[in-house]
């Protein structure tokens, strides 16, 4: 029995493929097989927030149907002006009965049993997307690891001075607890000094980790939203760091930590330091939540009957805030909260900590505080899965309707692209691309937070050629374990790969610091250690010099399409195009034999500067940057 035919991809489908605003007009064609003796069809449309769905008529379309033998065509358009998420299938009324058709969630591809229902996101942009952003860098720094500036270390109670810069950080548990309470000293006035290496690395967006008064050295667990926290340096040096990027054209982003704050805060004050150090002052402040009931922070937090609370993912350190608290609403977000002081400061965005925490009305009101601040400030979210359908906490987030996000982190490529250069399924990164792609709208694709590394992951380096140790290795297997000079060759060579597809691909590219320089290491602290100024992997530099210097070059990678030119044994081709721009095809072969690629017209490889033409092999391990000549005809 002959197949029905419909591809949500190919505009002969559907038009226009991918995400669509509010109002567009859309057409769905279907190609039912003569031999099933079709009688009629019909689209069925549910809109994520209605139980009962849309029923569109399906006309032959008699013009389609001259496009393959054998077939019947049917054809509906209409628009759709609500904004959200829509989920759609077809049915076709037989001689022998109806035929549901759904998505089979693997392949894409129309079945007749089981599978799903393909869907359509349809926005309406509130806001402009950050044009400073599109076809920039992001170079995303752990302050305390980066680069000490070598002003004298404030010396603080119960922290730990490191002076062995490069060391292993500390994983050891004290007193059966991670305190993560050490310092090498990397500083704001640090990170000023390395701006010209930025610069070099044709970096455009700088973006910080946690920044504001905590006890930790990662500042997960916030002490004190308004202050620069003593050990990275002042509000006078964030200021200057700011002001100082701009005149290399890079924007600065704070990472904003709005799920919970730390035990030893302000707010929470659970061990009295905030309030003892007040009365050695002779200030007055208001008390902490923790064993307070009369606190003006109580109601932030979730406390039960015996003084117990709710905590980020049971860590007591870390009581979880109550994100539809008024009063911390108006405090995070108000004319005069924590997210305009800092863009006030100099700051140009915010990345959001899991976003998946943050209630919509919270995140509402925060992009609104954000845009009416800077109207080009960037706002984009921790998300580590498909942003567009995300449900968390019983709520469909519905990001990307026009109003929220600008844009997320996208661990959807890294996993692929990872997956890709270890394995060459090449398949698989193909179809994560164009998922994304597809269910995300163009001006959130084009801002993407395109990663490979974070503070959040091992090392790229390690990820891509170290050993395996297993999901959960014990903390000490981490520490002792190294890669081979035979592991650091294999891992230089999948890295050149992994980093030239993400340099490429819609979106833009996050080098977390040291990545670009050959760090390795397991996960958290493993991954974030210093970064090795003077003991720099220079075959790994120079590369990413190169890379980032055709990138920056480029018009093409701000807003141009994507399409895969090929994507099967082991070998990957995408290209990226724009009118008024050259196209840029990319073409990576991840697999164990060489292969073929035709090329319609000549080519300039822009890793090397040879010119391809007609049938090339690309062989494995072979990278290739091609630019279409303006000197020859197709």
């Amino acid at each position: 029995m002959t197949h029905i035919l419909f591809d949500s991809k190919d505009e002969y489908f559907k038009s226009p493929v991918g995400a669509i605003r509010s109002g567009t007009e859309v057409t769905l064609r279907l190609l039912v097989p003569e031999d099933q003796r079709p009688l009629s069809a019909k689209a069925v449309v549910r809109y994520d927030r209605h139980d009962s769905p849309a029923e569109y008529h399906m006309g032959n379309d008699f013009d389609g149907a001259a496009a393959a033998d054998g077939y019947v065509a049917y054809s509906t358009s209409f628009q759709i002006f609500d904004t959200g998420l829509y989920w759609y299938s077809f049915e076709v009324l037989t001689y022998d009965g109806i035929l549901r058709i759904h998505k089979d969630e693997a392949t894409g591809e129309p079945v007749l049993t089981g599978g799903g229902t393909w869907q359509q996101t349809v926005y309406s942009r509130a806001y402009d997307d950050p044009d400073w952003l599109c076809g920039g860098i992001i170079y995303h720094v752990f302050v305390d690891r980066f680069n000490p500036s070598g002003r004298q270390r404030i010396e603080m109670e119960n922290k730990v001075r490191r002076d062995d810069w490069g060391g292993v950080p500390e994983w050891r548990p004290q007193n059966c607890r991670i305190l993560n309470n050490d310092f090498f000293g990397g500083d704001l006035a640090g990170i000023r000094e390395k701006l010209p290496y930025m610069a070099d690395l044709h970096v455009t967006c700088l973006y910080l980790s946690p920044i504001f008064e905590a006890y930790s050295n990662h500042k997960y667990d916030t002490g004190n939203y308004e202050k620069i926290d003593a050990m990275f340096g002042t509000e006078e040096d964030f200021r200057s760091l700011c002001e100082e990027a701009g005149k290399y054209g890079i924007r600065v982003i704070c990472d904003g930590v709005f799920a919970h704050t730390g035990s030893d805060s302000k707010y929470f004050d659970k061990y009295g330091h905030y309030a003892d150090k007040a009365a050695e002052n002779g200030e007055e402040t208001a008390p902490g939540a923790y064993g307070h009931p009369d606190s003006p922070y109580r109601d932030w937090y979730f406390f039960h009957e015996d003084e117990t609370y709710d905590c980020w993912w049971d860590i007591d350190t870390l009581p979880r805030l109550n994100k539809r608290n008024q009063d911390y609403i108006e405090y995070i977000t108000g004319e005069n909260g924590i997210v305009r002081k800092w863009l006030r400061a100099g700051a140009a965005g915010w990345r959001l900590d899991v976003a998946d925490e943050l209630p919509n009305d919270f995140l509402d009101r925060l992009v609104r505080a954000a845009k009416a601040e800077k109207g080009d400030a960037l706002i984009i979210g921790e998300v580590w899965e498909d942003a567009s359908n995300k449900i968390a906490y019983d709520e469909r987030k519905n990001y990307f309707e026009g109003c929220r996000l600008d844009s997320v982190m996208n661990y959807p490529f890294r996993t692929a692209i990872i997956d890709f250069v270890r394995s060459g399924n090449a398949a698989g990164l193909a179809g994560t691309v164009e998922t994304i792609t597809e269910n995300y709208p163009p001006e959130v694709t084009n801002c993407l937070m395109n990663i490979l590394g974070t503070h959040d992951s091992i090392r790229i380096l390690t990820a891509l050629a170290g050993k395996d140790l297993g999901m959960d290795p014990p903390r000490n297997i981490q520490a002792e374990t190294h890669m081979s000079s035979e592991e650091m060759t294999l891992g230089t060579q999948r890295l050149k790969a992994a980093s030239l597809i993400q340099m490429t691909l819609p979106g833009v590219p996050s080098i977390y610091y040291g990545d670009e320089a050959g760090v390795t290491g397991y996960k958290d602290p493993f991954n974030r250690t210093c970064f090795p100024w003077g003991n720099e992997n220079r075959e790994i530099i120079d590369w990413y010099k190169k890379i980032t210097k055709i990138r920056s070059s480029h018009d093409i990678f701000k807003r141009g399409s994507y399409r895969t030119v090929t994507a099967a044994d082991g070998l990957f081709a995408f290209e990226r195009a724009e009118a008024g721009c050259a196209t840029v095809m990319t073409a990576v072969n991840c697999g164990v034999r060489e292969q073929s690629l035709d090329l319609e017209g000549s080519w300039i490889n822009l890793l090397d500067g040879q010119i391809k033409e007609g049938t090339i092999t690309i062989y494995p391990n072979e990278t290739l940057l091609l630019e279409r000549s303006q000197g020859h005809g197709l």
